[in-house]
């Protein structure tokens, strides 16, 4: 089928688990949630993959298990899109790109990239750009000193001191929602943040240390 949106009574199932996040009223609510929730993110991405790469719905439980909050259920439906991330939740859409946390080998890569001459302008050049276009570009568990081997008065500090680097835009629900807008929006979003997950991608890349060894 074609995206077309999601319906008002997508977002009221989510305003609902936010007040009842029970196993009780996920019961009786799954059909809402199969069909008005799930049902469209999985013909987004049906649409998506082509251009962006594999697509992944990530599942609706939470991993309580280290976890002050034991609710059961989380109160968004998120996916993956090649290295971009879509979510919808009750306050409406968001989309993201880039390396939310890097392995320490990858986060070697990036802070040699980053210091260097020649790939750390470049990364600065991206990052205007995208910003340029009203997308926010936010590092993830930055240091509060420069990390360890690099001088504190280097030109890109401030990049160097992150441990993840993301774009990130938010659109609050509206009307907009529930038609195929919704699908434009991600997918200027993820076209403008791509010379951001190339630079990523090409200077860093995946993590080439098994996961049970990092």
């Amino acid at each position: 089928m074609t995206f077309s949106g999601w319906p008002e009574e997508a977002l009221d199932f989510y305003d609902g688990l936010t007040a009842d996040n029970s196993k009780t009223y996920w019961t009786a609510h799954r059909g809402v949630y199969d069909e008005l929730v799930l049902g469209p993110m999985a013909e987004l991405l049906d649409e998506l993959g082509a251009e962006f790469g594999d697509t992944k719905i990530f599942r609706p439980y939470r991993d309580v298990r280290f976890s002050p909050d034991k609710t059961p259920y989380k109160t968004h439906i998120g996916a993956m899109v090649g290295s971009g991330y879509v979510q919808l939740s009750a306050h409406g859409l968001a989309a993201g790109d880039g390396m939310y946390v890097m392995a320490p080998d990858q986060l070697d890569r990036y802070r040699q990239a980053v210091a260097s001459d020649r790939t750390g302008p470049e990364l600065e050049r991206v990052i205007a750009t995208v910003e340029k276009a009203g997308i926010g570009v936010s590092g993830h568990g930055t240091l509060k000193s420069a990390p360890r081997g690099y001088p504190a008065d280097h030109p890109r500090i401030g990049l160097l001191r992150h441990k993840g680097l993301v774009g990130w835009q938010e659109w609050p629900a509206g009307a907009w929602l529930g038609t195929a807008e919704a699908k434009d929006r991600v997918v200027t979003f993820l076209r403008t943040t791509r010379p951001l997950s190339e630079w990523l991608a090409g200077q860093v890349g995946p993590s080439r240390v098994p996961a049970r060894a990092r």
